[in-house]
């Protein structure tokens, strides 16, 4: 497979949108992690809603809690939002192209912004299980990149500074901090979230740092927000679980929605 491959599918999966939905194309891209699912119904009117495994390079997603649409949404100031719910993560093993063929389908279909939200553990014991933080920069712990062949990208503002301020315009509380993204699936140990701390991150999860690498690639602007689901291992009292983590999302999923509608209302 050449490296145009990639590229070519996600063109296919933007044509296949633009033919199923009926709008040629759109503004603004949101993939919907753990909690954040619910802001799709409060962003703006739904124009259609696909079935992500009909669509060109997607799949039904395999994480429960996770939604299996794509959903074209008309914003209440008159711009047209795909709304991505098939998202496929890194440790799912069907490859780095998978995991951010959303988000290059997303450039195609003519998006300037993605939006990347993320259920994620806390590393600040400030930030109790329910609490949004912006995300102001990543460590990629894949060992994995998105790009191929000598593709050199600047990261130095990958999450836009322009974007998180808007967002302190809807709520000037908001936290910020650096994401590091693990491989998973399985649950960090209390030494790798040392590790994670003292080389910098606040945030640990299994997703985003591949999406936004290759989001800067196409061109998009990159705004990134994490819900703090739990503390993380050896910094939580109890052991984790997934269910906690979908607990915490079902907990926080009217307020974060409310705040993350109001946000995409700026853009």
């Amino acid at each position: 497979m050449t490296t145009s491959e990639p590229f070519a599918l996600a063109q296919a999966a933007a044509d296949h949108i633009a033919r199923a939905t009926g709008v040629p194309s759109h503004e603004i891209a949101l993939v919907l992690g753990s909690g954040w699912g619910a802001a799709a119904d409060l962003i703006g009117e739904v124009v259609a809603t696909l079935p992500a495994d009909e669509v060109p390079g997607f799949s039904a997603p395999a994480v429960v809690g996770h939604v299996g649409t794509i959903r074209s949404i008309l914003t209440r100031d008159g711009k047209h939002a795909l709304v991505l719910g098939a998202r496929t993560h890194y440790y799912e093993g069907k490859g780095v192209r998978a995991v951010v063929h959303g988000v290059r389908t997303a450039a195609a279909t003519g998006c300037r912004v993605l939006v990347l939200t993320n259920g994620c553990g806390g590393l600040n014991p400030d930030w109790q299980p329910g609490t949004p933080v912006l995300i102001r920069d990543h460590i990629n712990l894949t060992a994995a990149s998105p790009l191929e062949g000598a593709t050199f990208v600047d990261l130095t503002d990958l999450y836009s500074s322009r974007l998180r301020d808007l967002a302190r315009e809807v709520d000037p509380s908001l936290g910020e901090g650096v994401y590091a993204q693990f491989p998973g699936p399985h649950y960090e140990t209390p030494a790798e979230v040392q590790y994670a701390k003292r080389i910098g991150a606040d945030l640990i999860g299994m997703s985003t740092a591949l999406e936004a690498i290759a989001a800067r690639h196409t061109g998009l602007e990159v705004f990134g927000i994490s819900l703090v689901t739990n503390l993380a291992a050896g910094i939580s009292p109890t052991p984790l679980s997934h269910e906690e983590v979908l607990e915490a999302g079902r907990a926080a999923g009217p307020r974060i929605s409310r705040l993350l509608a109001d946000i995409v209302a700026k853009i």
